[in-house]
């Protein structure tokens, strides 16, 4: 097997000038920034950056609006469970109410009734 052969110094300095001058050969092929073609292209991309502003803002707007509609949903929804709740208590109270003629005249109807015995005696 034959040991590795490295490039000369003359060898590496040729490569290193050659690529320096393809990069300057690139970098002078690239079109001027006030070239038409590339003003053309900076157009381009600030419609799509604009378009797609328009499109994030209709977006937020529709979230906004659903976001509106669920509120009102939950508000009607509290609103009609509280009305609910008022009319539940409401019941109780009048449940409560109708007891308590009940007891009121059960216990006169006895102490009639024990009265009416101890002015039999």
């Amino acid at each position: 097997m034959s040991g590795f052969k490295g490039n000369d110094f003359n060898e590496r300095a040729k490569t290193a000038a050659a690529a320096r001058k393809a990069a300057l050969e690139k970098f002078r092929a690239a079109p001027a920034p006030d070239s038409p073609e590339v003003l053309a292209r900076l157009a381009e991309r600030r419609a799509i950056a604009e378009a797609r502003e328009i499109r994030a803002a209709e977006r937020a707007a529709k979230k906004a609006e659903e976001a509106a509609i669920e509120a009102a949903k939950k508000a009607a929804d509290m609103a009609a469970k509280a009305e609910q709740e008022n009319e539940a208590k409401k019941r109780a109270a009048e449940q409560v109410a109708r007891d308590l003629a009940l007891a009121a005249e059960r216990k006169a109807a006895r102490d009639a009734k024990y009265a009416a015995r101890k002015a039999r005696k």
